[in-house]
């Protein structure tokens, strides 16, 4: 993509059920009313042995709508990485591709320290777009491109070319079976890692409404979580329907870094999830800090809007 140009929910318990009133059986219908009440404690009795109660409250919560974050530490990021892609790499290293013509790289970084370990240079006319880790190689897509490279996580100079059939090249992510794709739009592509073929594509939605400008991407616990481009949000995806599941508001680390005097910051882009350890990491384009963050639920409006939800970023002054 190119370089970027709470009220309270109140929610009402259910009203408890109405006391089931008997009337008093005649006399002369006495006997037809027991048996019928028998009839309706055994079906009652079989309905509880079928459905238990217990299997009802066991049913988990349903998941909440909105989040904020608890920073958990910051380490220091590369201040010229125009970051695009972003993965962890296990034993405390990241992954990450970088943007911009003549400025595009991939490259491996030590994360306490931000120091790039290895580094690709890209060719001039590329400019770098997102990045997947599919067991030991490295796929990368590219802006206003189909094409794609494919490198060993090992050694960079060992690569190869791809053709996708996305519109464009933004982000991308995988479950360890498919890619996952975005190509500026409201569209997430699900793409096999051999062939590139689109295997199934869905729209974006949040209450009906199309989402567009998915970016960078990564697949968390059977989601895809992206960032919206010129905005400080992270939609949760579901990938077999597109619907958003619920939103990351992050608004602050680009506020508390533009506060700072980090003027030259771009937008919110790049997340990586660390599996094992359980550990959330995000930065931004050209910012000097990449920061491991803890979400929690918050409240947030019934009906908002996307737009209400996550405007588009204005650099702060």
């Amino acid at each position: 993509m190119p370089p970027a140009s709470s009220s309270t929910l109140s929610v009402s318990a259910p009203a408890p059920p109405k006391p089931l009133h008997l009337r008093r059986p005649l006399i002369a219908a006495a006997a037809a009313a027991l048996a019928a009440l028998l009839l309706l404690a055994a079906a009652y009795a079989t309905w509880r042995v079928d459905s238990p109660p217990a299997a009802l409250l066991a049913r988990p919560a349903a998941p909440a709508r909105f989040y904020s974050f608890d920073l958990v530490r910051e380490y220091p990021h590369d201040p010229d990485a125009f970051t695009q892609g972003l993965l962890y790499g296990g034993n405390d290293t990241l992954f990450e591709s970088t943007g911009l013509y003549h400025r595009s790289s991939v490259r491996k970084v030590e994360l306490p320290t931000g120091k790039v370990l290895d580094h690709h240079q890209m060719d001039g006319d590329m400019f770098g777009e997102g990045l997947t880790l599919l067991r030991d190689r490295l796929f990368q897509v590219t802006w206003l491109k189909n094409d794609g490279f494919i490198y060993d996580r090992h050694n960079f100079t060992k690569r190869k070319s791809f053709t996708h059939k996305m519109r464009d090249g933004w982000g991308l992510a995988t479950d360890g079976k498919v890619l996952f794709g975005s190509d500026g739009s409201s569209k997430l592509y699900q793409m096999d890692p051999k062939s590139f073929k689109v295997m199934k594509m869905v729209t974006v939605k949040y209450q009906d409404n199309e989402v567009p400008n998915i970016n960078e991407l990564e697949y968390i616990d059977g989601e895809v979580w992206a960032n919206v481009w010129q905005t400080d949000c992270i939609a949760r995806i579901s990938p077999e329907d597109g619907q958003v599941l619920s939103w990351i508001f992050l608004h602050e680390l680009r506020r508390n870094l533009w506060n700072s005097g980090n003027t030259n910051i771009d937008v919110l882009n790049g997340i990586a999830w660390d599996e094992g350890n359980h550990r959330l990491f995000v930065t931004g384009k050209l910012w000097p800090k990449l920061y491991e963050i803890k979400i929690r639920p918050v409240v947030g409006p019934a009906d908002g809007s996307v737009e209400k939800l996550c405007p588009k970023a204005s650099l702060y002054r």
